[in-house]
């Protein structure tokens, strides 16, 4: 065989590697828009098609696959998050400004019952080991834990800083991030307790988290700039990354094994895990200046991100952009 031949074969090798990686990159394929007024931050994937988008005061819901709007659930005063339990119809917001969650009707959009939590309620979720709902209230720096069956509060738990986002490992432990603490705390959902407070150093400001059940891996968005991977056994951070400034969620779609890190300086960040636990980062994606949450659809693989166009405050030059009124939009990226 030839040098040329075998360099000619390198080539070819280097060409296969790079477009394999090419193809784990998500490219953005719709643009749904949402006229109405008001800022928003977490939407969620629920049953039936519908895409639950808090926004302002409300939660408007749309047809995932083409943006129609189908509802809107008012009144929803400071919305942080929507989460939802199929099995009773029943789906859940937390609303941050009234200090409450409004359980409501899947089919009919109708309210049924308003439940006291602790104070800023902000990331919500399903709990199924202990088949509760969970709200991570910022201001009160606990967890309020909901029975969906009585609409009322059965537990609280300090956890002894601010409650970012929480994820179920479905056998009892539950995973916080601690924003203003740079930990993520492990909650024995048995007991209702915090079990152990880990340190994620030098990482800092976890915001979105995710969980490989498989692995038994906790992989944290942080807001200096990286992903921090933790075993969720012992708590030991395994290794970091560095991604996009001003991220505030992720998303992890297990069955392909990639995460994704929403970046509000405008991109996404984009990492493959190995069936051993190896992470690797295979590329930027970019996106739109302000979207900085994230949810993924398991069925479709598809990637909703909101945003909207911004311009800088003249009252607060080294704050949040201001958001141009009229431009929110959800933003559909399919890999």
């Amino acid at each position: 065989m030839t040098t040329r031949t075998v360099s000619a074969i390198i080539l070819s090798l280097l060409c296969f590697s790079f477009t394999l990686e090419a193809q784990t990159l998500p490219h953005q394929t719709a643009t749904f828009r949402i006229a109405s007024a008001g800022g928003w931050d977490y939407l969620a994937v629920g049953p039936a098609n519908k895409l639950y988008v808090s926004h302002g005061t409300q939660v408007n819901i749309l047809d995932k696959n083409n943006g129609d709007s189908i509802g809107v659930i008012p009144n929803t005063t400071g919305i942080h998050g929507i989460a939802f339990i199929p099995e009773i119809n029943t789906g859940y917001t937390s609303n941050g400004r009234l200090n409450n969650v409004f359980a409501f009707d899947l089919k009919t959009n109708e309210v049924k019952a308003t439940i006291q939590t602790g104070e800023n309620p902000d990331a919500i979720m399903y709990e199924p080991f202990s088949a509760t709902i969970i709200t991570c209230n910022g201001r009160s720096k606990d967890l309020s834990v909901i029975d969906p069956v009585h609409d009322k509060v059965v537990a609280t738990i300090p956890v002894g800083g601010k409650p970012e986002t929480a994820v179920s490992n479905g056998k009892g432990k539950l995973f916080v991030n601690i924003e203003d603490k740079n930990e993520i705390v492990c909650v024995d959902m048995k007991t209702k307790t915090v079990e152990a407070h880990w340190s994620i150093a030098p990482a800092e400001e976890p915001t979105g988290l995710a969980y490989d059940s498989q692995l038994d891996l906790l992989m944290a968005g942080c807001g200096n700039k990286l992903l921090a991977v933790v075993n969720a056994g012992n708590g030991k951070l395994v290794a970091t990354f560095p991604i996009g400034d001003g991220c505030d969620g992720v998303a992890y779609d297990e069955s392909t094994r990639t995460l994704y890190t929403s970046n509000g300086e405008g991109t996404m960040s984009v990492f493959t895990v190995s069936a051993k636990g190896v992470v690797k980062n295979t590329g930027n994606v970019a996106t739109k200046k302000s979207a900085r949450t994230i949810t993924l659809d398991p069925e479709t693989h598809k990637i909703y991100l909101p945003a909207a166009d911004v311009e800088a405050d003249p009252a607060n030059p080294n704050g949040r952009p201001k958001m141009i009124p009229g431009t929110f939009q959800i933003l559909v990226f399919t890999k």
